[in-house]
């Protein structure tokens, strides 16, 4: 379990609606990058790798964090997870990874993004379905194939890279890239959010709507509450998150919210409640 599914159990949801009121917005861009399959997922989070790696060059002091794919190969290799483990799918998880690691090393280097980067960055997108969902996914149909990557997939990548604005994610003090929350992450059982910004959490949204839905909204809050509980790793102490942003990246649209428009005086109430209630959820205590 997640902060992702933690968050939508009744209790947690209701909470969050009865305490944080989401900010209305008239949300209105144009959809410059259309989906071209049906594969949301992937390509939502195949971009999310893409779009740290643009990130780290652009902001070459960014502080990176080891990648869900990475934990994913971990856990692999802990076992057991009730499946048959073929160890030469973890092998080929294992080499993929290795590769990814060479070609974003390259982009970093050349600052061009070609073939071989778009194509890995959906081989790990992959590999994450396996820490999100179990092991149960190194079976899925086409499982690391190549030979099934959809070109269509890779030239939406490149839609979505290709528009971009580097001027909104141009760090002036620190920036950091797969951000976790100390010891607040381990309490719901995992959670990092994508990108640190001076003081904006960013989260990456790939999606057809631009919409500020209630459940990205309690996402974001989710983050603050964590954020407040265990910090974020990596973040100088003298640096505070003052702002909570959704990048719609089918519309280039960057969307902030400033945390004392919807944190209330009875926010620290509210985050102990929390806090007790992921306990009794996950039978972790801080």
């Amino acid at each position: 379990m997640s902060l992702t599914s933690f968050l939508k159990h009744k209790d947690v949801k209701n909470a969050l609606e009865r305490t944080f009121k989401k900010p209305q917005f008239n949300l209105q861009a144009e959809l410059l990058a259309p989906p071209l399959t049906n594969n949301y997922s992937l390509v939502g989070t195949a971009f999310d790798y893409l779009f740290r790696f643009y990130i780290k060059r652009l902001n070459p002091d960014a502080v990176e964090h080891s990648w869900v794919s990475e934990s994913a190969l971990c856990y692999l290799l802990m076992g057991p997870h009730g499946v048959p483990i073929d160890y030469k799918i973890i092998e080929k998880v294992e080499k993929t990874i290795q590769y990814a690691k060479k070609a974003y090393s390259e982009y970093i280097n050349t600052g061009i993004m070609n073939h071989d980067l778009f194509k890995t960055v959906l081989l790990l997108a992959q590999i994450d379905s396996v820490y999100r969902e179990g092991a149960r996914a190194i079976y899925r149909n086409g499982f690391l194939d190549e030979s099934n990557i959809d070109e269509n997939d890779i030239k939406d990548l490149r839609n979505l890279i290709s528009i971009v604005k580097p001027e909104y994610f141009k760090s002036r003090k620190i920036c950091i890239l797969n951000p976790t929350f100390g010891k607040a992450s381990r309490l719901v059982g995992g959670a990092d959010c994508d990108l640190i910004i001076d003081d904006a959490i960013i989260d990456i949204k790939t999606t057809k709507k631009l919409d500020l839905t209630r459940n990205y909204f309690d996402q974001l809050i989710g983050y603050y509450i964590l954020y407040t509980i265990g910090n974020i790793d990596g973040m100088p102490t003298d640096c505070k998150v003052k702002r909570l942003g959704i990048y719609f990246s089918r519309y280039a649209y960057l969307l902030f919210i400033d945390v004392l428009d919807v944190i209330k005086e009875n926010f620290f109430d509210f985050v102990n409640w929390f806090e007790k209630k992921a306990s009794e959820r996950f039978g972790r205590r801080l």
